[in-house]
């Protein structure tokens, strides 16, 4: 770290050096324009101010010896990472199966498009700028999703509903498109500070929701893992397990719930505590119902209520992983007042 004393110049205006060596590894020259982005810490950065068209995220990709699982993949880190314009090049050409999965995949990524198709190469381009994206109303909006999914899971399995259990399957398709437009908005504002002025929250902020949104994302596998159940015709859920099972999964959803508002809606440290109180709770009546299940005279019923406990379980966990991030976050806002 190098310290610059800070001068008065022509009686109005402070100027500070720049050290030789950064200015010349930049190109920087008299005249040069540099960014300066003051952060709410009480730091400022100063960037190289760069043609925003030149920096564009653009990128072509051979992708000819790529399998179907490694295509899809390899499309989605693309759009993760950032990259607004990406061309798939074959040059042994595109199967019509390869260009389907190409346009199945880019349906399940907001703000990616199927910009053109050729023989050999494919063109996908986003149109959702981060100007017009909320990543705190998205989360929130994931949330929905998921709770929705997950009782929704439960009501399938315990009244053997496969319509319903069909429907939370469907479902999955929107959480996943939530969550990938989140992880691609938070990634680029970890190295495009213009991204975090457009989405108009700081580091931290963009953080804690997509966290928030990975638990809520994971919660939502686990509803589908769920409703799989009602078309197993050897998985049974016996009627005397049915309240117990239900009231567990409720109470893991409200921890989930619950955390989360901390993180979305500034309910407060004391809802994580609750959070974390009602999760020691769960996690003993989860932990009571699974030693009896080692007793049940039918092994296959055991084993199938077994996995959806399990199910249970990891709901949650992800709920007091939600609550240990917001327990941060309010310590962090208690230290910047």
């Amino acid at each position: 770290m190098e310290t610059r004393k800070v001068q008065l110049s022509g009686g109005t205006t402070y100027t500070v050096s720049l050290p030789k060596a950064w200015a010349r590894e930049h190109g920087i020259e008299a005249g040069s324009v540099l960014s300066l982005h003051p952060n709410g810490d009480g730091s400022l950065l100063v960037e190289v101010t760069t043609d925003r068209s030149a920096a564009e995220h653009t990128t072509t990709v051979d992708v000819a010896t790529d399998s179907p699982a490694a295509l899809r993949q390899r499309i989605q880190a693309l759009h993760a990472v950032g990259f607004d314009t990406v061309t798939l090049v074959d040059t042994t050409g595109h199967s019509d199966e390869r260009r389907s999965l190409v346009e199945d995949t880019v349906t399940e990524l907001s703000g990616f498009e199927l910009l053109s198709t050729g023989d050999t190469r494919i063109q996908l381009t986003n149109l959702i700028d981060a100007e017009n994206v909320d990543i705190r109303k998205s989360a929130l909006r994931l949330r929905l999703v998921m709770l929705a999914m997950h009782r929704d899971a439960v009501s399938a399995v315990l009244d053997d509903d496969p319509e319903l259990a069909d429907r939370v399957a469907d479902r999955d398709s929107e959480a996943d498109k939530l969550f990938a437009m989140v992880t691609r908005h938070f990634r680029r504002a970890l190295t495009d500070l213009h991204e975090v002025e457009k989405l108009d929250y700081d580091r931290d902020e963009l953080f804690e929701y997509y966290y928030t949104s990975r638990q809520c994302e994971r919660v939502a596998d686990h509803a589908v893992k769920m409703a799989r159940f009602v078309h197993d015709s050897d998985a049974a859920v016996p009627p005397t397990f049915a309240d117990r099972l239900n009231s567990l999964a409720a109470d893991a959803r409200k921890i989930v719930d619950t955390a989360a508002d901390v993180i979305l809606t500034d309910a407060g440290i004391d809802a994580a505590h609750s959070a974390l109180d009602r999760h020691e709770r769960v996690a003993e009546e989860l932990s009571a119902f699974d030693r009896e299940l080692y007793g049940h005279d039918d092994p296959a019923e055991a084993y199938v209520v077994g996995l959806l406990l399990d199910s249970v379980e990891r709901t949650a966990e992800y709920g007091t992983n939600i609550a240990a991030i917001a327990i941060q976050q309010s310590v962090r806002d208690g230290l910047e007042r």
